[in-house]
């Protein structure tokens, strides 16, 4: 990734240069830099920063926030042009997603694109002409996808709500509602070396514990109910694998067990597993709000193509998919001593080669959850510090309905 980040760097720089070079000669470097005297008087007239070296420019903008790069291409109809370059934004989107915390499927950006072929140079700087409509009909607009993509992004710039829907959630909390219910299941509920499920349960700063109801689905699952934000009531049911001693006992000699939650009905025509929900699991299903799925985001510990097939026959066991969301909360035991930077282009790149987890843009593609028809979204979290799991269980709470202060 990193090699392919780097090549497409220089591909950017030399795509810019030759755009700048053909549509705006007057911005090209001097030997001597004569800052401006009138800067009021004609835009044509060349500013400091203007008539910098194009690689210099491409640096300033990879230190640049993606709402500060935007305010740049405000300033002049030239870095209008420079920031509108496909490639660039297709730069970010590659270099950046790996970083992101959160994915759903409004959100998900198109990876298949972005591997396609670069285009070629003169097609960019011709879909870049000031005065020309056709660069705006992109089939593939890497400016837009980053922007709905990008964690920050999104939040910046959700609309706010207007007053009489704060009246009415203030209303409609004081009316008592029903406590939605949801399947909680997945590998990184028993693989990972910090279990998720201990965590929530002894972490009452985070996430308080309102009640353990008394009940046992065959020796595999239980459920806890929890209170969000000391206002709103839910009930996670847990489903695990197998009981708790072979679970322990396979996480311990790193050993495959078997999985009661399902079984096996064989193959399909093109090779690929068959499962179907146990009669337990499929009980719960019938009566749950949504679904949590707990991935394994560790490096190197996918289940493959079972582990697609499974969330799926879970997810749609009881009719009606598209009414029930999905949280994926892909999990690691714990975060990295020192997390890699994020901000400059070269503590990106070199950050990518070491990153401790699976992309969370990574793991909805392992998954194929763009090929599902529920609402789903992929949250990173961490066992230990429970890190990115409120955020998770507030968008599953507003997809179940639930009217939560601040959203």
């Amino acid at each position: 990734m990193a090699e392919k980040i780097q090549q497409l760097e220089s591909v950017v720089i030399r795509n810019l240069r030759r755009f700048r070079d053909r549509y705006f000669p007057d911005k090209v470097a001097k030997d001597v830099l004569v800052p401006v005297v009138n800067p009021g008087q004609d835009e044509a007239q060349s500013g400091f920063l203007d008539i910098l070296p194009v690689d210099v420019h491409f640096l300033i903008m990879t230190f640049l926030s993606p709402a500060d790069i935007c305010r740049l291409g405000a300033t002049s109809r030239y870095w209008r042009a420079m920031v509108r370059d496909p490639l660039l934004w297709r730069y970010f989107l590659l270099r950046d997603m790996p970083y992101w915390s959160s994915i759903d499927h409004v959100s998900m950006p198109n990876l298949e694109l972005l591997d396609a072929p670069l285009v070629s140079e003169d097609e960019s700087l011709d879909d870049r002409e000031e005065g020309e409509e056709r660069g705006m009909e992109l089939k593939f607009d890497c400016m837009s996808e980053y922007l709905k993509g990008c964690p920050s992004c999104r939040k910046q710039w959700l609309p706010s709500r207007p007053a009489y829907e704060v009246v009415t959630s203030f209303l409609q909390s004081l009316v008592p509602s029903s406590e939605p219910r949801y399947a909680m299941f997945g590998p990184g509920m028993e693989q990972l070396d910090v279990s998720l499920v201990t965590r929530l349960m002894h972490a009452p700063d985070i996430l308080p514990v309102s009640g353990t109801p008394h009940r046992q689905i065959n020796g595999v699952g239980s459920g806890i109910s929890y209170m969000f934000n000391n206002q709103h009531k839910f009930n996670i049911l847990t489903l695990y694998s197998t009981n708790r001693a072979e679970r322990e006992r396979a996480r311990v000699q790193q050993q495959s067990i078997s999985n009661k939650l399902f079984t096996f009905e064989g193959n399909d025509e093109s090779g690929d597993p068959v499962y179907s929900p146990a009669p337990q699991v499929r009980q719960v299903c019938q009566v749950v709000d949504g679904f949590i799925y707990v991935a394994n985001a560790e490096p190197g510990r996918g289940e493959g193509i079972s582990e697609v097939v499974q969330l799926r026959a879970v997810v749609n066991c009881a009719g009606a998919p598209t009414s029930r969301p999905l949280l994926v909360l892909s999990c690691i035991s714990r975060e990295p001593s020192e997390p890699a930077q994020t901000t400059g282009q070269q503590n990106v790149t070199d950050g990518l080669s070491t990153r401790c987890r699976t992309p969370c843009v990574e793991m909805a593609k392992r998954l194929g959850l763009p090929q599902l028809s529920n609402r789903w979204m992929v949250q990173d979290t961490a066992a230990e510090s429970l890190s990115g799991l409120l955020d998770g269980i507030s968008w599953l709470l507003r997809c179940s309905g639930v009217k939560l202060y601040g959203s």
